[in-house]
């Protein structure tokens, strides 16, 4: 026995040994680097739980302590420079794919995805569904849904909580648009299991029995579930929309694309939909409601739109292009309450920034929080004040919620539509009161009133 132990013993012993000495290399190489200033928090959870509990005030302090331009951390359980500031964002942006991949954390990919190695997502996406030709069929589409929300879920209640209703229509028109899901019983089966998602991949990653990242991984496999039922029924019966088109694509050696490769796509889009885009909106309406002089401004601007249109006419492209000063105030929202906080890279090649090394392999981070508040960017950042972007507007790489560069968000038009259709619709039905003056805003997936934004809603006498 002892003999049989003398002899395994070495055997495990040898590859634990080649492990350790592997790590302890990769720092000693690391060490003799000159890496960004920062700090990576504890073991394992790193410095995640200070980010989530406040974004802007972890990236602020953070910039203040180490450097404006760039700093490292651990969020994640991954070495991580942040970088910072327009010109942070200015390098990000332009050299992706040259210095950088894309990369989503792998927390994330289990709950939402199917496996997979390659996508054809972006080129069918701008071809057929975010073109301006395409684009310009959605806003009659985007309108009618908008005025059969107003009477189902606003015109009935004196009080709306406006983030829960942003989400059912954004997603609702998501499943019309992208898949012609229609029935409200089938949309609400995929809508369900989202909030469960959303939970989950904000918490701590750990998969045992009770947990959110459980519930989130069960829920994620539910989604995708339904979503292939869908896709398999798409393939029996066409129709003129992106799932359709995506059933018929054919990859690079002339094969249909799998199934699961499509529901991968369509999760992007309707995930978009269900977090980012709902809180745009919800955002935009905060501060239409609290700011009377700024809702009396763009009620002007879209009474005119309303009264230049025939009885039961829906809006064009045209309308929305008159739509100048209500879009300036989209976005001083978006600066103030971002959808989003940013997005993460992976080096592909080892690089120099700000006489800083960055190690291949290492993730980087841009974020919204290093230009939108910083005065040097934006004087009075708290101020609320649309006349920023008159005329050409910030300088470049400081207003940054689609991000930038080749990776910038394909869904801006769509986002922007989505937003000026909304507010078009509020606006003209209802003045809008706070129920809770000071509602605190926190920041969970996105930008978040903890009550969801109630509003008393006084609708317009005809």
């Amino acid at each position: 026995m002892v003999a049989i132990v003398a002899y395994f013993v070495p055997l495990f012993l040898l590859p634990f040994s080649l492990y350790l000495f592997s790590i302890i290399l990769r720092r000693s190489s690391d060490d003799r680097k000159k890496l960004p200033a920062g700090s990576r928090g504890w073991p394992v959870l790193g410095e995640n739980l200070k980010f989530a509990h406040s974004p802007e005030k972890f990236v602020t302090e953070k910039m203040s302590k180490h450097s404006p331009d760039i700093f490292q951390t651990s969020l994640l359980g991954e070495k991580m420079a942040t970088f910072c500031g327009a010109k942070g964002n200015k390098f990000l942006f332009s050299n992706e794919n040259k210095l950088f991949a894309s990369w989503w954390p792998q927390s994330l990919r289990k709950v939402l995805w199917f496996p997979q190695t390659n996508s054809t997502y972006n080129r069918i996406l701008h071809r057929d569904v975010l073109s301006p030709e395409a684009l310009k069929k959605f806003v009659p589409v985007m309108d009618a849904l908008a005025r059969e929300h107003m009477t189902r879920h606003w015109r009935p209640n004196t009080v709306v909580k406006v983030l829960p209703l942003s989400k059912i229509y954004t997603f609702e028109l998501a499943c019309r648009l992208f898949m012609s899901v229609v029935d409200p019983r089938r949309v609400k089966k995929i809508y369900d299991p989202f909030s469960e998602v959303t939970r989950g991949i904000l918490s701590v990653p750990v998969d045992l029995p009770g947990t959110a990242y459980r519930r989130a991984i069960r829920a994620g496999g539910f989604i995708r579930a339904e979503l292939m039922r869908i896709v398999e029924q798409r393939r029996k019966e066409m129709q003129r929309d992106f799932l359709s088109k995506m059933v018929m694509l054919r990859d690079e050696d002339g094969d249909f694309l799998n199934e699961k490769k499509i529901c991968n796509e369509i999760i992007v889009m309707l995930l978009a939909s269900y977090d980012t885009t709902s809180s745009a909106i919800t955002g935009v309406i905060n501060h239409l409601a609290q700011f009377p002089h700024i809702y009396n401004e763009v009620f002007k601007e879209q009474m005119a739109i309303a009264e230049s249109k025939g009885p039961g006419e829906l809006l064009t492209w045209d309308d929305i292009e008159k739509m100048k000063y209500s879009w300036n105030v989209a976005r001083e929202s978006l600066r103030l309450m971002p959808p989003a906080v940013g997005a993460f890279r992976e080096a592909t090649t080892e690089f120099t920034y700000a006489g800083f090394t960055i190690p291949k392999g290492w993730k980087t981070f841009w974020t919204v929080h290093s230009t939108h508040k910083n005065p040097d960017c934006f004087p009075e950042p708290e101020r609320f004040d649309p006349s920023r972007f008159e005329g050409s507007g910030p300088a470049p790489y400081t207003f940054v919620p689609f991000g930038g560069g080749p990776r910038m968000c394909p869904g801006k038009e769509y986002a922007r539509l989505e937003l000026l259709v909304m507010m078009h619709n509020v606006v003209t039905r209802f003045r809008l009161e706070k129920t809770i003056p000071n509602e605190k805003i926190v920041y969970h997936a996105t930008s978040t009133p903890v009550h969801g934004l109630p509003l008393r809603l006084h609708p317009h006498q005809k």
